[in-house]
């Protein structure tokens, strides 16, 4: 990271930047890199890698049951047959301690991210993250918020983690008043910073998979009530649009960091 924003120089040296990336999945070594020449990084989550739809042999879920298999269990939650992929997951984790294999799997990944974060970092959970096991790997250079807000360069940031409920069933899925009462917690903010982005088709829609993610009507409410700077989120990989205005609000989704591996750059 580059010196911080009240370090002395000319008035261009004191700008500050800010790196934002979300959906790492795995991408340790892209992690590693992505605070450079900023001030600070914020990661808005999904840390893990359970299954890379792009490379099905990639991921816990491979490790334990083959590439085979995951192709399968791919094929069928593209197709959106979740109860068929849910009897298929039923199949193969009989006779394994489910919980026991992939808390191990995700110790060992989080171990290598959480090392790769740069100082100072703003996190936040993802909808396939397992917040509990974060405490044990975030460094004293690593700020984890959720429902929190924090002053960075001047401006205020909002944090909100996590999703919201879907067949998949991930880790870290919410009820809507659950994830509404952390929007409420945060208030106004200059930049309103979530996994999972507002209820808006174009924000939600993801191009490759073919179907809408959930995004968060309190949040789309929260950004039209408050007006903040900026709205920035992920978890849809390939959305139909990637940026887009809500009132005064610009909306950014700030990429598929495991596929691009470059971080969104936010400048003041």
């Amino acid at each position: 990271m580059r010196a911080g924003p009240n370090s002395r120089g000319t008035a261009a040296e004191r700008r500050t930047r800010i790196h934002v990336v979300s959906d790492v999945h795995g991408n340790t070594e892209a992690l590693a890199r992505a605070g450079d020449g900023a001030d600070a990084l914020v990661c808005l989550g999904d840390l893990v890698l359970f299954l890379d739809y792009a490379d099905h042999s990639r991921g816990i879920f491979p490790e334990l049951f083959g590439v085979e298999n995951a192709d399968r269990i791919v094929a069928l939650r593209t197709e959106r047959r979740f109860e068929e992929a849910r009897e298929l997951g039923r199949d193969l984790w009989a006779g394994v301690d489910r919980n026991a294999a992939i808390v191990a799997a995700v110790r060992k990944q989080y171990a290598e991210m959480f090392a790769a974060l740069p100082t100072p970092t703003y996190a936040t959970y993802g909808n396939v993250d397992i917040p509990g096991l974060w405490p044990e790997y975030a460094g004293p250079g690593t700020k984890v918020l959720d429902g929190e807000r924090v002053e960075i360069g001047g401006r205020v940031f909002g944090f909100v983690g996590g999703g919201l409920q879907t067949p998949m069933r991930t880790p870290y899925e919410i009820s809507d008043e659950e994830y509404a009462a952390k929007i409420e917690a945060v208030g106004p903010v200059d930049v309103l910073c979530t996994h999972i982005p507002p209820d808006v088709p174009e924000l939600t829609y993801d191009t490759v998979a073919r179907r809408f993610e959930r995004g968060s009507r309190a949040l789309l409410d929260a950004i039209r009530r408050t007006r903040p700077r900026y709205s920035v989120f992920g978890h849809v990989h390939q959305p139909l649009v990637r940026r887009m205005r809500i009132g005064v609000t610009e909306c950014v989704n700030v990429g598929h960091f495991a596929s691009t591996g470059k971080p969104w750059a936010l400048e003041w």
